[in-house]
């Protein structure tokens, strides 16, 4: 019997209606049908002491998933290190900033003075403050930095007005907040979470990451077409507290976020340089980036 390839896959966050494609090819055993063992690594193991990216920095992983900001981060640090992307999940942003319902709070420049819930990523708080000077704030927020995996828990528990979440996740679970796209604020934000990989994994496993991906495509598109029996595959590794999400309503929600067969995956580096150009713009980073520098197309 052929020896399987062993991929680590570090997860951006706790198991959630994002991740069901890497489960359900996990269960399914697509992995192993493209010779891929795939371990899968929430976040909860270490509660976030390190993010994905550094886990792949350490050798802790293979494959993680982060938003773009971290790709650039850690190219642009002190001591570099050359993440690529491989893949993207989603084909445009399925985030948004949410602000509780009994906030008074009703557009983004009502941010002013209030209280902001952060992850502590480099560039996460910068990028809000942007959002409530486009619509006509001073961008002076009251930022608190709970553990990251509680920064959901303190928006909701410590009556905090707002923070980022996934509109197909958090949004699912509380419809009645109140949502800033940043689209529609006019900020081209870029591709979150992305597939990464170590530049040296690419040169040295490239078939591999392509079947990881190939198999990772056909789990998700398996998804869409058995939703009851994918979800009740993703259910079990979610945190007990959001198990009672409807996880269907979820998933039909990101399935056009996701893509189909044709796009699922694909960058488009117009989508990189745009967000490259604003962050340059509003000096939130003061390097010249340019796509071709971040991703590569495995064509899987």
């Amino acid at each position: 019997m052929k020896r399987l390839k062993t991929f680590k896959l570090a997860l951006d966050w706790t198991p959630n209606i994002n991740h069901i494609g890497f489960f359900v090819a996990q269960k399914k055993e697509f992995y192993q049908e493209e010779g891929i063992d795939l371990e899968i690594i929430s976040p909860e193991v270490d509660n976030y002491e390190y993010s994905p990216a550094k886990k792949a920095e350490l050798g802790l992983a293979d494959i993680a998933l982060c938003p773009t900001e971290s790709i650039i981060s850690f190219r642009t640090k002190d001591s570099p290190f050359s993440l690529m992307a491989i893949a993207t999940l989603f084909q445009r942003d399925v985030s948004a900033i949410a602000v509780r319902e009994d906030s008074n709070v009703n557009r983004p420049m009502d941010l002013d003075s209030k209280s902001y819930a952060s992850y502590g990523a480099r560039y996460e708080d910068l990028i809000v403050k942007e959002l409530v000077k486009k619509d006509g704030g001073v961008g002076d927020l009251d930022i608190h930095y709970p553990d990251r995996l509680g920064v959901w828990n303190a928006l909701i528990n410590q009556n905090l007005d707002a923070t980022w979440i996934f509109l197909n996740w958090e949004g699912i679970q509380r419809p009645n907040f109140k949502f800033f796209k940043l689209e529609d604020y006019g900020i081209p934000y870029s591709y979150s979470p992305l597939i990464v990989v170590p530049h040296l994994l690419i040169e040295r496993s490239k078939d591999e990451l392509r079947r990881f991906l190939s198999a990772t495509k056909k789990g998700l598109l398996y998804a869409f077409k058995h939703t009851a029996e994918s979800t009740n595959i993703l259910r079990p590794n979610v945190p007990l507290e959001e198990r009672n999400i409807d996880l269907i309503n979820s998933l039909e929600f990101s399935k056009d976020y996701f893509g189909d067969e044709e796009t699922f995956g694909k960058i488009d580096p117009k989508v990189f340089d745009d967000f490259f150009k604003w962050i340059k713009s509003k000096e939130i980073e003061s390097c010249n980036l340019k796509s071709n520098q971040f991703y590569i197309d495995l064509e899987f």
